[in-house]
């Protein structure tokens, strides 16, 4: 996924702010909270995003992708694609997807209702 596909897929999902932050990073948050982070130099790019307990223990050996440094050294269940083979770009835009929820689901009920987000979908999500 490049720097413009990353910005531009993260910019679609709903109540999302952009900053750039921590040098040279796209920070993408939902209601203020961050659910992904970009980065890009001559190695290439670098995205970080949440994922479930079940996920991380997924994808945290998998080839190309790691426990995000720092977050994940905190206990946070954060996970960076970081090179090939990583995860495809069809997969890593529903991990990102994801993690926008996952943050989203963290915010108050109120903050989600201010920000237009569908509680009920929410929270039928997360009986799944």
């Amino acid at each position: 996924m490049t720097e413009k596909e990353f910005n531009a897929f993260c910019k679609s999902l709903p109540a999302t702010t952009y900053v750039m932050q921590w040098g040279d990073h796209h920070v993408w948050k939902v209601g203020g909270k961050v659910f992904a982070i970009g980065g890009w130099d001559a190695n290439g790019g670098r995205v970080t995003f949440k994922v479930s307990p079940i996920a991380y223990e997924m994808l945290k050996d998998k080839r190309g992708l790691r426990p995000a440094p720092y977050l994940a050294s905190r206990g946070m269940k954060w996970i960076q694609h970081y090179a090939k083979p990583g995860l495809s770009d069809k997969d890593l835009k529903g991990y990102l997807k994801e993690s926008h929820r996952i943050v989203a689901l963290g915010l108050s009920r109120k903050r989600r209702q201010e920000l237009g987000l569908d509680d009920s979908e929410a929270v039928s999500r997360r009986r799944e």
